[in-house]
């Protein structure tokens, strides 16, 4: 053979991603977290207790943890760079088999979803390693975040020996030691990407509220009458609503101020606290809010039991409250409506373990949009002003 050439590496660096948009790739790894939300659902609506709840609850802040450290490393590789969709392939079934336990994560297969969790993460921080050897802030950060990985793993791994109030205070504790540690070893390290990053968050909060539809369909389990029809009727239109006020206004403008925000510590700072964090009270707000419907649409005619009855208005003001802590972090003011509603959502809750469970749904439709309609008469042209500008912004 005439003429050598050197052979081809392929290295990963730290170097900012090319291109901002979502790929398809990612697309396709957050599908394995549909099922994932859609388990934790399920377990709440199969047991329907304030401890079922809990354990729900932290099941899922588990796995979004999980997944948000993949939004912050594919702002530093390629997703689909070569041998790297391998890898992500790899943690997708992971996540599956993670998703797989999670009706019997507090049950025989605690070790199990530690175990998968375990490898889940293991593999985004070999893959930080990897995109991070002429970079020594970024490869700090992946040190420390190691270190917070293999504690919290570790404590689900010791939750799978005990059970009850032991087995909760463990799973919390490792939560709480795992999201916490990012305060501990900085955020200069971090490498980011502002709209890939908020647009990621933006689709994950957008899977949930597609859940929610399909917890609705799971609910009224092949039957139809008028009853049922009703409640999915008012079920869309809660989702719609909830969708409404996060991507109407919200997303564009909290991914242009994270776009603008000094580049480095305050950057990465806002990105932590505003989507790692606060979005984890949207998606558990969603969630909790399908459970109340998915139970709504089976019994419409029935009173609500109290967790229920607490997870369709109380799933709606946490959203509520996400989204005023999310524009309080941004710019330092407080949406009075959304907090309004927050609070006389929980005050209803005893009202709604008295009424008929469709009630309560066509109740907490009536009120969302009724807000909905208040804030945009109050907008005025400014909204269309802000909407084109965004669309001006993100054209360029």
């Amino acid at each position: 053979m005439e003429g050598s050439s050197e052979p081809h590496v392929s290295r990963l660096s730290a170097a900012r991603r090319e291109g901002e948009r979502v790929t398809p790739l990612e697309l396709f790894f957050d599908l394995v977290f549909v099922l994932a939300i859609t388990q934790c659902t399920a377990s709440m609506a199969h047991h329907p207790t304030w401890e079922g709840m809990a354990q729900g609850l932290l099941v899922l802040g588990v796995l979004w943890w999980a997944w948000a450290g993949y939004a912050w490393l594919t702002s530093v590789i390629d997703p689909e760079q070569g041998a790297i969709r391998l890898v992500i392939f790899g943690a997708m079934a992971a996540m599956l088999i993670a998703a797989l336990c999670v009706p019997e994560a507090f049950g025989n297969l605690g070790l199990a979803f530690a175990l998968a969790i375990g490898v889940f993460r293991l593999l985004h921080i070999a893959l930080f390693v990897l995109a991070s050897p002429d970079d020594p802030e970024l490869r700090r950060s992946v040190t420390g975040l190691a270190v917070s990985t293999a504690v919290g793993v570790g404590l689900l791994a010791c939750a799978s020996l005990f059970d009850g109030l032991a087995q909760a205070a463990l799973w919390a504790l490792a939560l709480a030691l795992d999201m916490g540690a990012p305060y501990f070893f900085g955020t200069a390290g971090w490498r980011l990407v502002p709209r890939h990053f908020a647009e990621r968050h933006g689709l994950i909060v957008l899977i949930a509220l597609g859940e929610s539809i399909v917890a609705i369909g799971a609910g009224a389990a092949g039957h139809l009458d008028l009853g049922i029809g009703v409640s999915a009727v008012l079920g869309i239109g809660v989702a719609a609503g909830l969708w409404w006020i996060y991507f109407d206004l919200v997303a564009l403008i909290s991914s242009q101020r994270l776009t603008e925000a000094p580049k480095g510590r305050a950057q990465n700072a806002l990105a932590r606290d505003s989507y790692s964090y606060i979005h984890l009270l949207l998606v558990a707000g969603v969630v909790l809010a399908a459970f109340g419907m998915k139970t709504v649409i089976g019994h419409t005619g029935e009173h609500l039991h109290d967790v229920p009855a607490f997870a369709l208005l109380g799933g709606t003001a946490v959203y509520l409250l996400g989204l005023v802590s999310f524009r309080y972090r941004h710019v330092q003011t407080i949406n009075i409506h959304r907090l309004g509603l927050a609070i006389l959502l929980l005050a209803l809750f005893p009202v709604a373990t008295q009424v008929p469970a469709l009630v309560s749904e066509a109740a907490v439709f009536v009120l969302l949009w009724g807000m909905i309609a208040i804030e945009l008469r109050g907008y005025d042209e400014r909204r269309d002003r802000l909407r084109d500008e965004f669309s001006v912004a993100h054209a360029d």
